[in-house]
């Protein structure tokens, strides 16, 4: 990050306080819940044509009042008053829960997913939802009902996805942290492309209960944010063994931000898998946090992980078929739209083809065929059988690095319609971000800096991928890079408190 980049990051930091910042000063009776609920609203209003986010929480004012109560009843709570958005797909009782479907419209949820208990727990305030593509299967946000989310670097371009509103939000102030959720890389990519932190956890660190699921062997709830310290304050609520989930972990939670000493003596492998294909400011940003790597004393060196070559087909041979056996519930006959027909057969049908976008419907096609008679040892079983390999190559290159890393996307914000009607060229935007998910290992973007392009400014990421239940090492690790400057979230023009 240039002289320039980083006195631009500090005025913006000093215009946009922190998910930290504000629960210390909820704590200290500086201000209330409600006061920086109001203010989460007003920004919000201010930016409607981002299309971030697509409905508020009508509990919210109730929350902050809880809150307020709580504190004044001497309860600590680590996230007091802080207002945060869910991703659309994250059940909270009482808020419309659509998935950004058509198919869902007016489904409003009657419980909390595990995550939401665990923020309101906390003393956060769950504002409202945020855009994303639909049921979570894209890498721009353009495949919603509610229509696409922008980018607030350039209005132009999409934020990524399928956590683009999330990401976004997060990336314009509207609040100072968010969830997501990432299958093949919807947490990671849009954090990179909005120029914010997005951690993937390990599978099974965060609860899953109430996330609806798209690929239930890859998705994980994970959140965005403009700071080290946040990703680590908010891990440290969300994480924890969960019964209503089989899938999940006992691994207790010991999040903090590091600090350029936690950096010394790591060893990091740079994939060299994912060294082609890059632009310019890709490669550039990169270097950059490579040599501040080395200058902190970490050894950096290259490393080859051969079969995640294979991982873009290995992924959508799983998550498709998956995808079709999930969204199978979603027909209209107990919740959401209904369309009319015949008898419950063509109900169904009706219901299914105008409440399924193209990209949805492409993929449960997809999907169905995959695990068909005759198909399923073509596709999908082959599938499962790369999968493997693909961690194996990664615990190989575990046992001599501590951390790999890779560009976060080959490429800053794309334009909207860019790549919409080319869905292999939209596939290969998760390139770097997908083997990660087939493994079940935690990986982190980090803003790492800019390129220019058509005159504009857009941010880049770079991502670090660390072993199984090493979440904490990538956390401090960026917080390590963050107080070199080296990693340094900055707010677009126009945006801030």
């Amino acid at each position: 990050m240039s002289a320039a980049q980083s006195a631009t990051a500090q005025s913006s930091a000093a215009q946009s306080p922190t998910a930290a910042d504000l629960a210390r000063a909820v704590q200290a009776r500086e201000t209330t819940p409600e006061t920086l609920l109001q203010g989460a609203l007003a920004r919000i209003e201010a930016a409607r044509d981002l299309n971030a986010v697509t409905s508020l929480n009508p509990g919210a004012a109730a929350q902050a009042q809880a809150a307020q109560a709580r504190l004044e009843a001497g309860e600590q709570l680590p996230l007091a008053g802080v207002p945060v958005l869910l991703k659309d797909n994250i059940n909270a009782a009482g808020t419309q829960t659509s998935c950004a479907s058509r198919i869902l419209a007016g489904y409003v949820s009657p419980y909390d997913a595990t995550v939401t208990e665990r923020l309101v727990a906390a003393g956060a305030v769950i504002v409202g939802k945020t855009n994303m593509d639909e049921f979570g299967m894209g890498s721009s946000t353009e495949s919603s009902a509610f229509g696409p989310t922008l980018n607030p670097w350039d209005t132009a371009r999409v934020p990524g996805g399928s956590s683009g509103g999330s990401a976004a939000a997060v990336a314009a102030c509207l609040t100072p942290v968010s969830l997501g959720s990432d299958t093949g890389g919807s947490v990671r990519q849009p954090a990179a492309l909005t120029g914010v932190y997005g951690l993937k956890p390990t599978y099974g660190r965060v609860s899953r209960y109430g996330l609806v699921a798209y690929a239930s062997s890859l998705d994980v709830v994970g959140p965005l944010a403009r700071s080290a310290g946040d990703l680590a304050l908010l891990m440290n609520v969300l994480a924890g063994y969960d019964p209503r989930d089989a899938t999940s972990l006992h691994a207790p939670a010991q999040f903090r931000a590091g600090t350029p000493d936690d950096l010394r003596g790591l060893r990091v492998g740079v994939v060299r898998e994912s060294l082609e294909g890059n632009t310019p400011g890709v490669e550039a940003a990169l270097r950059g946090t490579l040599d501040a790597l080395r200058g902190a004393g970490v050894t950096v060196q290259e490393v080859s992980l051969p079969t995640t070559a294979h991982a873009i087909a290995a992924y959508y041979l799983i998550a498709m078929p998956e995808a079709s056996s999930n969204l199978a519930r979603f027909d209209g006959m107990v919740y959401g739209a209904r369309q009319p027909g015949a008898d419950v057969e063509g109900s169904m049908t009706a219901t299914r083809e105008a409440g399924f976008g193209r990209e949805v419907q492409r993929r449960i096609m997809l999907g169905t065929y995959a695990l068909s008679s005759g198909y399923y040892d073509a596709y999908y079983s082959k599938a499962m059988k790369v999968r493997r390999l693909i961690a194996e190559d990664f615990a190989r290159a575990f046992r001599d690095y501590d951390v790999l890393v890779t560009p976060t996307s080959p490429f800053p914000a794309f334009r909207r319609g860019e790549k919409t009607r080319d869905p292999l060229a939209m596939y290969a935007a998760d390139v770097d971000t997908v083997a990660v998910n087939l493994a079940g290992l935690p990986a982190i973007s980090v803003p790492a800096g800019f390129e220019t392009v058509e005159g504009k400014r857009l941010p880049v990421g770079v991502q670090f991928i660390a072993p199984a239940l090493q979440d904490e090492l990538l956390v401090r690790l960026a917080g390590g890079l963050e107080a070199l400057g080296a990693a340094r979230a900055v707010l677009p023009e126009g945006y801030g408190v």
